[in-house]
């Protein structure tokens, strides 16, 4: 299992008229955890796309508990609890406000995708490999 932590302020510009974070604005946080996580990894995003593998969303499952809130301090728990050989990983959310109260939480599936052929694709071995020592603990960390 890997896990990462990383930090957003609620904008004003993205609050709806409450004052509250606009409900579409929680995918744009995952994502930016995610892209987080795959840094502190060693492999930023950036790199994946370079080497001619993206990663587009398939399946996306949100639950809104409490509203985030214009200038709060949010933070975004993110879990990889499977490392699997075929082409889909999936992202655990969790949002936190500033005073620790869960407030979201969301599933994010993602496939790889290869540019040049335009296929789904396994998870590209430089990844897998920042990866993998974190899955060492379980199993053998794929399925």
């Amino acid at each position: 299992m890997i896990q990462s932590k990383t930090q957003i302020r609620v904008r004003y510009g993205e609050t709806d008229q409450m004052g509250f974070l606009y409900y579409g604005h929680y995918a744009l946080y995952y994502e930016v955890a995610r892209s987080e996580m795959i840094r502190e990894a060693g492999y930023p995003y950036s790199e994946m796309e370079k080497d001619g593998t993206v990663m587009p969303v398939v399946k996306m499952n949100i639950k809104y508990l409490k509203a985030a809130k214009y200038d709060e301090l949010i933070t975004v728990e993110t879990t990889m609890t499977e490392l699997h050989k075929h082409p889909f990983v999936t992202f655990y959310h969790k949002l936190y406000n500033e005073q620790g109260e869960l407030i979201n939480k969301g599933e994010v599936t993602l496939t790889f995708y290869d540019l040049k052929t335009e296929k789904r694709v396994p998870m590209p071995e430089r990844l897998r490999n920042y990866l993998t020592p974190f899955f060492k603990s379980s199993s053998n960390g794929q399925d």
